[in-house]
């Protein structure tokens, strides 16, 4: 028998050895072979002769097309085919290839699957690349999605920041906030503040040192920016230290959140940690009262109360979020176990998506997640003014919860039957992975459930979920 046509079966032998159900030294017998031959043989290290050829058909009646090498080409075609992806460095020489393929048919097949399966995935990736609007194919986040998980992972709270914040507002004189903040602006940095229509919120002329804001902006907008200003003029280095350590991949990511650790400041200025912790507890978490003590919105109460995480004196932990009227979530940050769809908007089921349809109300909800915990969600609906009659008003809901164990610790928790089962209305999180049979509201259905399609009856859905 040539070189080229020296057959290796060692795996297909072997399995119809154990098919045979006899030991090596009978299979050796019957083959005519010695048992150290046919040890060789079944590890490929020798090829089957022509003899043992017409042993496997005379002696056990085999069908000597079995051990073709037919189906080990093909499967050396495949892995090479699988092995020539890019996601590998380098291919392995045909030579390992070729050994795999006939000692470890099973893990060649396992292989494949396994790149199939990757090629699957990839294709996928690829489709929601294209539905979200992606022109490259890679699944690399968005600046904005690198700077929204920088400040998931450190539970919105940013305690260096966080604490000069709280420094700061200690030193300011008492009495009108805004009037405070102008005189330091003028006595420490030489920069005026004025008022212009011409600005949408806040423009900055380094050269002329004033800072304009939109005269149209309500009084605790206008005192944020300034603060915001402040951040930028007085605590560059720290923000530009924060950002060192959050390693960005894009100068735009950095640029984004340098834009929120500057509205951090902002925020937590205007809300000092350890006064407002107590306010909020005094308070019961009353929105409303919060934002007439503290002179802020009450979104700008709402997102602070979910910052409240400072170890050794934690609030609360909420979830905050702000759709627009799509539904799109344009702000979202949770210190509980809910977390939000990573694209587009939520449960339709949730009050926060009611709260365009009861202005200036502030709905309560008690709400059940698939997981079994229990949250009491609160939804407001705000509206913020262009400045002028063409100027268009954008419109938003925010939405603040709690899990119920904290309940207790808010005011909107009177009234309501806590310990009902009947009293909380099934959420979800994103109908792609909610797992609710029965949903009345349910948009698509989830990614890893089977369907059944009775062509005969038609319920709210053309499917039920298996």
């Amino acid at each position: 028998m040539s070189q080229a046509r020296k057959l290796y079966a060692g795996v297909k032998l072997r399995e119809i050895r154990t098919r045979l159900g006899l030991t090596q030294a009978d299979y050796a017998a019957k083959l005519g072979v010695s048992l150290s031959y046919l040890n060789q043989m079944e590890n490929n290290h020798r090829p089957l002769s022509a003899r043992v050829l017409l042993s496997l058909a005379e002696e056990l009646g085999i069908d000597v097309t079995e051990m073709s090498k037919g189906s080990s080409e093909r499967m050396i075609a495949d892995l090479r085919e699988a092995l020539a992806d890019p996601v590998f460095d380098s291919a392995p020489p045909l030579g390992d290839v070729q050994l795999v393929a006939s000692n470890a048919p099973n893990f060649a097949h396992a292989f494949l699957a396994l790149h199939r399966a990757h090629r699957q995935t990839q294709e996928q990736l690829a489709q929601i690349n294209e539905a979200l609007g992606r022109e490259d194919s890679a699944l690399a986040p968005l600046p904005w999605e690198e700077v929204r998980d920088f400040f998931h992972y450190c539970d919105n709270y940013v305690d260096a920041i966080d604490r000069a914040a709280e420094r700061f507002a200690s030193r300011l004189a008492s009495g009108d906030r805004r009037s405070a903040l102008a005189n330091w602006l003028e006595t420490h940095h030489g920069i005026s503040i004025r008022s212009s229509a011409d600005v949408e919120m806040r423009r900055f002329d380094a050269r002329g040192s004033n800072l304009f804001l939109a005269s149209h902006a309500p009084a605790s907008t206008q005192t944020f920016q300034i603060l915001h200003q402040i951040a930028l003029l007085e605590h560059d280095d720290l923000l530009e230290a924060t950002l060192d350590l959050a390693r960005f991949g894009t100068e735009a990511a950095r640029a984004i959140c340098k834009i929120g650790l500057a509205n951090y400041f902002a925020g937590a200025a205007m809300l000092p940690y350890d006064h407002f912790l107590d306010r909020a507890q005094s308070l019961r978490h009353d929105l409303e009262a919060l934002s007439c003590e503290f002179e802020a919105s009450i979104e700008q109460v709402g997102q602070r109360l979910s910052t409240l995480q400072r170890i050794g004196a934690k609030g609360v932990p909420f979830f905050f979020v702000r759709v627009d009227q799509a539904g799109t979530i344009t702000k979202r940050h949770s210190a509980t176990r809910l977390q939000f769809a990573r694209f587009g908007g939520g449960c339709p089921l949730w009050n926060v998506h009611s709260a365009f349809e009861s202005p200036g109300r502030l709905l309560r909800q008690l709400a059940e997640t698939p997981d079994g915990v229990r949250y009491l969600c609160l939804a407001r609906d705000v509206v913020k003014p262009g400045g002028s009659f063409h100027a268009p008003l954008r419109r938003y809901a925010i939405g603040l919860g709690c899990e119920i164990a904290h309940a207790g610790s808010l005011v909107y928790a009177d009234g309501l039957d806590l310990k009902n089962d009947a009293a909380y209305q099934p959420i979800g999180v994103s109908c792609r992975i909610c797992a609710r049979k029965t949903c009345p509201q349910r948009s698509v259905p989830p990614m890893e459930s089977p369907l059944n399609v009775d062509l005969s009856n038609r319920g709210l859905l053309p499917y039920s979920i298996a």
